[in-house]
């Protein structure tokens, strides 16, 4: 088995803005693994608030380079990385080479029957002016607005005003407080938002035990993966699945299991990356009420065979690109 690793680059279209950052490109990890014959690949960004960037994630691939390389199925890289980029990367290659020499589908090997899926366009927080403006020409009927603590209800309002047809879904990566939610909350309801992400610290939404207000509220940067389901805030009612997070294919299949048995609504995630990203995320955003896939609308550059997008929806991925 051959193992190949390269750091690429990726520029955004224009800043993207969330609470806690402003970037201008994206740094990635494509992954080949070759046994001669067929080669599978898969892409790994990593969990920035975990301290995650692609410096780690090469360390943590050349790592386990030589047990790779020796040949390794899916079951064993749960043991030998932990989750993260890395392990999402290989992951989603040994998927793909799996697909390759049986010429089989994803769909195949899954179980799971593919139809399009419709994502939201993420909406970067600014003037609320600018956020109206992005909207009004997103390229989706259904929108995931950023935003920080600094006037979120006269941002969303905006939004709405630009686009009333929308379907609204918010996420403020951490930067809320109690007092924030529990002020905004009601009027984010009356302006139509379905969902508000991560509004609270990871680490501090204990506060949300109890909770029952008028939005529900989803958890990303709180859950990782199945383990993190236990001792989550019952304020929760959606949990955010990104292959990043999970560290694959595998456990992002694991974790929406769990998830769903426990009664939660899934949404499907991502840290931006580029269709090689998406194609795997696609195949978990069948199960799941919210789907945010939209990473290679913000960039300028993509892959061969790219995920094809029409307002919003997502066409079943080109096996050629991965699966």
């Amino acid at each position: 088995m051959k193992l190949t690793i390269t750091p690429e680059t990726v520029a955004y279209k224009k800043p993207f803005k969330i609470a806690y950052a402003v970037r201008t490109e994206l740094p990635i990890v494509h992954i080949a693994l070759s046994d001669g014959v067929h080669t599978g690949v898969g892409e790994g960004i990593g969990v920035s608030y975990l301290g995650e960037n692609q410096a780690s994630v090469l360390k943590d691939l050349e790592g386990v380079r030589a047990a790779v390389e020796a040949g390794i199925e899916r079951a064993v890289l749960q043991d030998l990385l932990p989750a993260g980029g890395a392990r999402n990367g290989l992951d989603c290659a040994l998927w793909d080479l799996e697909c390759k020499r049986l010429s089989k589908t994803i769909w195949d090997l899954t179980g799971i029957a593919p139809q399009p899926v419709q994502s939201v366009y993420t909406v970067s927080v600014d003037d609320p002016e600018v956020m109206a403006a992005e909207a009004a020409t997103g390229p989706s009927t259904h929108l995931k607005i950023k935003l920080d603590a600094t006037t979120p209800v006269e941002r969303v309002a905006a939004v709405r005003a630009a686009r009333p047809d929308a379907t609204l879904i918010i996420d403020a990566n951490q930067s809320w407080t109690m007092e924030i939610l529990h002020e905004v909350a009601p009027e984010l309801a009356k302006l139509g938002v379905e969902m508000i992400e991560q509004p609270l610290a990871r680490g501090e939404d204990a506060a949300l035990d109890g909770y029952g207000g008028p939005v529900p509220i989803g958890a990303d940067e709180s859950c990782q993966t199945v383990e993190e389901l236990e001792g989550l805030a019952s304020g929760y009612s959606v949990i955010n699945i990104k292959l990043d997070k999970t560290g694959g294919l595998t456990g992002a299949l694991a974790l929406a299991d769990a998830a769903k048995a426990k009664g939660y609504q899934l949404m499907v995630g991502c840290m931006a990356g580029t269709s090689l990203s998406m194609a795997p995320a696609f195949v978990v955003a069948q199960l799941c009420r919210f789907v945010d896939i939209d990473g290679p609308l913000l960039h300028s550059t993509d892959r061969e065979h790219p995920m094809v997008y029409d307002q919003g929806c997502v066409s079943v991925p080109d096996p050629r690109l991965w699966g």
